[in-house]
């Protein structure tokens, strides 16, 4: 089997638990040779040490498939972006902040991470990515005045993330996508702006075929982009409902899953 293209989830996938792409899977992937594209719901800024240390030219996945791009010397290319809709995102901050005035919330633009407090949430996805959110005034922040491609809304309370998917959704924006990632997260991008979506462009565009690609990944929102495979590689710590769809079960993220399933499978 030629493979023309690997796409692979980060958080739970190759990144072990700590956020952190080690060493050792970064050499084991490198030595592989094969064309690599990061899938992620994760902002550029949030993946360019991935990037950088696989150092990977192609076409990477960010935002969920919200935006396509090519990293090379610090500078991003937009092959294709998929922002939400700006009544959308001005009206989705403002809803959040009255409803549920406690909740950790944040937004991505292209370059940037903003919010408007520093509380228990923003602490955590600063040490999990090793950035630091630009902090701007509440009035600022509800104002939007930046094409956003994600919300991020952080709770470690089951009951909260329950109840706030649920008024989310009941709002019934036409073109918004909300979706639970992990325990923790809670995501809103645009209703096209989907990892099979990003996928299904860079096949176009490199005119590959669904038997020449292999996915690895963790979580239900890998599940439309395994369905774009002719290969679905699932780690070990996935759930038992992931495992039971895919090809074939590697290591877990802690035990630099990736690098042995290129390894093991593919060569």
């Amino acid at each position: 089997m030629t493979i023309k293209r690997i796409f692979c989830d980060m958080d739970g996938t190759l990144l072990n638990s700590q956020g952190r792409l080690t060493d050792s899977n970064a050499k084991l992937i490198s030595q592989a040779n094969l064309p690599f594209t990061l899938v992620s719901a994760r902002a550029p800024m949030e993946m360019k040490e991935a990037i950088n240390k696989l150092e990977l030219t192609g076409p990477q996945i960010g935002f969920n498939g919200g935006l396509i791009y090519t990293y090379k010397q610090n500078q991003i290319k937009i092959l294709h972006q998929q922002a939400l809709e700006r009544n959308d995102s001005t009206y989705l901050v403002n809803f959040i902040n009255q409803h549920f005035p406690h909740l950790s919330q944040s937004y991505y633009d292209l370059e940037n991470w903003y919010t408007y407090k520093m509380d228990n949430g923003i602490d955590y996805e600063q040490q999990l990515t090793r950035l630091e959110a630009t902090i701007i005034g509440e009035e600022q922040y509800l104002k939007v005045q930046t094409s956003i491609f994600k919300i991020m809304l952080i709770t470690f309370d089951g009951n909260e993330m329950r109840a706030l998917k649920a008024k989310l959704e009941e709002l019934n924006l036409p073109n918004v996508s909300i979706q639970q990632a992990g325990d923790f997260y809670l995501e809103i991008t645009h209703k096209k702006a989907k990892k099979s979506v990003g996928i299904d462009y860079i096949i176009k565009e490199e005119k590959l075929h669904k038997k020449e690609l292999v996915a690895f990944g963790d979580g239900h929102n890998d599940l439309p982009m395994f369905e774009r495979v002719g290969l679905s590689i699932a780690m070990e710590n996935a759930s038992q409902a992931i495992k039971d769809k895919v090809s074939l079960i590697t290591k877990t993220n802690d035990e630099d899953g990736v690098g042995y399933g290129i390894h093991h499978f593919l060569l």
